[in-house]
C-alpha cells in the first residue's frame, strides 16, 4: 500500500496532467484560430483595431506563442517555460483588452483570469510525472 506522500504525489502528477490538458486544449485552439483563419495580417489588424502596442510583432507572436506553446503543454515539454509566456500573454490581454470590460464573460476578465491562473500553476509545478520534461529528466539523471 502506498504511503501517503506517495499517494499525493501520484495524485498532483494526474492533477497536473489534467490542468496541462485542459489549458493545451484552450491554446491549441486559439492558436489554430489565430494561424490558420485569421493569419498573420488579420491578427495584425485586429490587435491594432484593440490598441495592443507594437501590433506588427506581437500578434504574429502571440499567435505561433499560443499555437506552439499548446502543443508543448499537451505534451509536457518545456512546460515552465511555456507556462510562463503564456501567462505573459494573458496578463497582457487582461491590462490591455479584458479589463476595462468587467469581470464576466464573454469580454470581461473571467476566462482570462482562470487561464493565467492555469498557467501560474504550471509554471511553478512544472508538468508533473506524466511529461515528456519527467522523461528527459529521468534520463538526464540515469545518465552517470
Amino acid at each position: 500500500m502506498p504511503t501517503y506522500s506517495e499517494a499525493t504525489e501520484k495524485r498532483l502528477d494526474i492533477a497536473l496532467l489534467v490542468l496541462r490538458l485542459v489549458l493545451a486544449a484552450v491554446f491549441i485552439t486559439h492558436g489554430y484560430a489565430k494561424l490558420f483563419h485569421m493569419g498573420f495580417s488579420g491578427v495584425t489588424g485586429f490587435f491594432t483595431t484593440l490598441g495592443v502596442p507594437l501590433s506588427g510583432i506581437a500578434g504574429p507572436f502571440v499567435s505561433l506563442l499560443e499555437f506552439i506553446g499548446g502543443i508543448a503543454l499537451l505534451f509536457g515539454a518545456f512546460t515552465r517555460v511555456f507556462a510562463f509566456l503564456l501567462a505573459c500573454d494573458m496578463l497582457g490581454a487582461i491590462i490591455l483588452v479584458h479589463a476595462k470590460n468587467g469581470y464576466a464573460a464573454p469580454k470581461g476578465v473571467e476566462a482570462v483570469l482562470g487561464n493565467f491562473g492555469m498557467a501560474v500553476a504550471l509554471a511553478l509545478l512544472g508538468a508533473g510525472a506524466y511529461s515528456i520534461d519527467a522523461l528527459l529528466s529521468r534520463r538526464k539523471s540515469s545518465v552517470p
